[in-house]
């Protein structure tokens, strides 16, 4: 039986990703932040499957202490601070958490097992200011928050961990990927959710940006499905995990080809 470690495990992403795990027959280690009251959030129905540690991603040794209770044969980053807005309001924890959390973990791991896989969630706003149509693993990235430049420490530090130690560590750079778990900060959460509230008379509208942006979106536990492909790979390297087709927020909700199945296979699983 394999054993896996999630950081950021209460999440959307990580919540399907447990499931996947779980499906697969790994047992599944999942990071907390210690609370007064124990928040389980996306995975309060996992919450007997899944053994949980507390644990910060600012705090290096509660990591290392992680790694040893986990005996993890693969570790996937997943924690964040994940809204962009947010990153204006709290660019230093965004940093903390975001870039150096980053490092930590990969120090955890070389301290207490180096061979084990290493996923690092990288996101498809390090491309910012975007520099070629379409982005691919080799164009340059053009951040254009805090949160997308705590990204691309994590991103680049994860290369260099793989290249400067031999680690098996992989980043995923993912573009928007929904679906029910997303917080309702989020456009398409935002849209349903208030959808509902006028229905039932408890909100009169909703109010949005410009209703002509595009965004690439996609379906959560395809992209959670590519996280796992990634590490079960001969070789690590980087992927773009996308569509390769743009909606606006409106169109991601009501296009069917938005829904789960129209990723593409590239032979090796990804």
């Amino acid at each position: 039986m394999k054993h896996a470690l999630i950081t950021g495990v209460t999440g959307q992403d990580g919540s399907y990703l447990a499931e996947l795990l779980l499906e697969k027959g790994y047992s599944v280690f999942g990071i907390m932040r210690r609370k007064s009251m124990a928040d389980y959030g996306n995975v309060r129905h996992l919450q007997n499957r899944i053994h949980f540690i507390y644990a910060d991603m600012a705090d290096m040794a509660s990591l290392i202490h992680a790694m040893r209770i986990s005996k993890a044969d693969e570790v996937y980053n997943l924690a964040a601070q994940s809204f962009v807005a947010t990153s204006w309001e709290q660019p230093v924890a965004t940093a903390e958490i975001d870039a150096i959390g980053v490092v930590n973990m990969l120090e955890a791991i070389r301290a207490v097992k180096p061979e084990a896989r290493f996923y690092q969630a990288s996101t498809s706003e390090m491309f910012g200011k975007v520099q070629e149509m379409p982005q691919t693993e080799k164009t340059p990235f053009y951040p254009r928050s805090p949160y997308g430049v705590a990204k691309v420490y994590g991103h680049w530090i994860t290369k260099n961990y793989r290249e400067s130690y031999g680690m098996f560590a992989c980043s995923g750079i993912l573009f928007n990927h929904e679906r029910e778990r997303r917080g309702l900060e989020f456009v398409t959460r935002k849209i349903t959710n208030a959808a509902a509230r006028i229905r039932f008379g408890m909100q009169e509208n909703v109010e949005l940006g410009s209703l002509d942006a595009k965004r690439d979106w996609g379906h959560s536990q395809d992209y959670v499905r590519a996280m796992w492909l990634m590490l079960q790979q001969k070789t690590p390297t980087d992927y773009v995990i996308a569509t390769n087709e743009t909606r606006t927020g409106l169109g991601a909700l009501c296009d069917k080809d938005a829904r789960r199945g129209n990723t593409r296979d590239r032979g090796d699983g990804l």
